[in-house]
């Protein structure tokens, strides 16, 4: 069973940014697609990026343009670089394995303990 922990979060004013990090378990990691998901309070948990073992990209239209998701498949780590942070960016972001493909995702059965994302001055 894979475990992610993600790390990075915080408080920022609109227009700033982060760089959240996600560290899986787990020797299969470059085998798999990995997304960020997002879920803020009252809402349903969104997938809006994801990237291929082999680093093809696809974002959300909410986020694209803006954010920026990578691999490091040497430390077993995935990244999302978010730029330009907008209120509504606020959230909990987790990371998942993703299963299925591009247009049909669905995520593995385990989920870390996500990580605060809060854009606000």
């Amino acid at each position: 069973q894979v475990q992610l922990v993600e790390s990075g979060g915080g408080l920022v004013q609109p227009g700033g940014s982060l760089r959240l990090s996600c560290a899986a378990s787990g020797s299969l990691f470059s085998l798999n697609a990995m997304g960020w998901y997002r879920q803020a309070p009252g809402k349903a948990r969104d997938l809006v990026a994801t990237i291929t073992s082999d680093g093809r990209t696809n974002y959300a239209d909410s986020v694209k343009g803006r954010f920026i998701i990578s691999r490091d498949n040497a430390k077993n780590t995935v990244y999302l670089q978010m730029n330009s942070l907008k209120p509504e960016d606020t959230a909990v972001y987790y990371c998942n394995v993703l299963g299925g493909y591009r247009g049909n995702y669905y995520p593995g059965q385990s989920w870390g303990q996500g990580t605060q994302v809060t854009v606000s001055s």
